[in-house]
């Protein structure tokens, strides 16, 4: 069987994220289309419910076994995708299968682009009816004009050519902030992008349990001052500050939360509204594509969709 398109999913002990997740994706997947998971010796029963849906025939490769970093599963799983495209599946956030899938027609009729990303929605689980919207697009055009020799983008919209990784590359496994890093390297290489200024993808925060609130403060300065010398990126201030103001407002909900719930001891307790969360956030990112008129930017072109 021949694939247009791999799924690529990691996943660690987050079985009620990875359920409805894989929901989401198995009842939009298409004939040419394939899911590869990558699981992280799960002990919370993902395991045994990836082997079901496999022996169902309900995904097409699966593995559970230790990873070293999250980056060494993402690895695992881009080498092990079979599609002529790869997209990857965060398991806690959302995607719009049918902004995707435009997406995907656009990369396969224009072999020559690398990669494909566009503007995404945000939002966190203990405001979850607040959802902001976010776009790259000022610093993608910055750097097709050559004004920026790089640029960062999140990989939650990210869809790569299978192709182009051995020019790429693949994720840098001593980089904790490895979308950050893949973002600058392949900006750097000036791989071939095309901007898609409709949403793939929703983002959903969870400061209680995720790879992200789990990162090393220090960690990250170091990642940064690294990668931004490789790549000769400027930091904008404006961008750092932004992040930082969410991130405060984020711990203080924390605070507040944990004053009036008792302690989080597995991520099956927190939330215990997920269908809610989705099904809201799910709605208003397929409202929000349909509400807009979305094109590709592409080498000083506009392209209507």
């Amino acid at each position: 069987m021949h694939y247009k398109l791999s799924y690529i999913v990691c996943t660690r002990n987050r079985l009620p994220f990875l359920k409805i997740n894989l929901k989401y994706l198995l009842d939009n997947l298409e004939h040419d289309e394939e899911i590869v998971v990558v699981d992280g010796n799960s002990s919370d029963g993902t395991k045994e419910y990836l082997e079901s849906l496999y022996q169902q025939g309900k995904i097409h490769q699966y593995i559970s076994e230790p990873d070293k970093n999250q980056a060494h599963a993402w690895n695992k799983a881009l080498l092990m995708a079979r599609g002529d495209l790869i997209k990857k599946i965060i398991d806690d956030d959302l995607f719009c299968f049918a902004a995707i899938r435009i997406c995907k027609e656009f990369m396969l009729l224009h072999n020559s682009y690398d990669l494909c990303i566009s503007d995404s929605l945000g939002t966190n689980m203990f405001n979850y009816q607040h959802i902001s919207t976010h776009s790259d697009i000022g610093k993608y055009q910055d750097w097709k004009s050559g004004k920026i020799k790089s640029f960062l983008f999140g990989d939650v919209s990210l869809i790569v050519r299978k192709d182009s990784i051995p020019y790429l590359g693949i994720y840098d496994t001593s980089f904790e902030a490895m979308d950050y890093e893949f973002a600058l390297r392949v900006s750097y290489l000036r791989a071939k992008i095309a901007y898609y200024t409709g949403f793939n993808a929703l983002s959903v925060y969870n400061p209680v349990d995720s790879v992200s609130s789990n990162f090393s403060e220090n960690i990250l300065k170091l990642e940064r001052r690294r990668s931004y010398s490789m790549y000769e990126y400027k930091e904008e201030i404006s961008r750092f500050s932004k992040v930082k103001i969410f991130v405060g407002k984020t711990l203080q909900r924390l605070k507040i939360w944990k004053r009036n719930y008792p302690p989080i001891n597995n991520v099956t307790d927190f939330p215990s509204n997920l269908d809610e969360i989705y099904s809201f956030c799910y709605r208003y990112l397929n409202e929000a594509n349909l509400n807009k008129e979305n094109i590709f930017l592409v080498d000083s072109e506009i392209k209507n969709v």
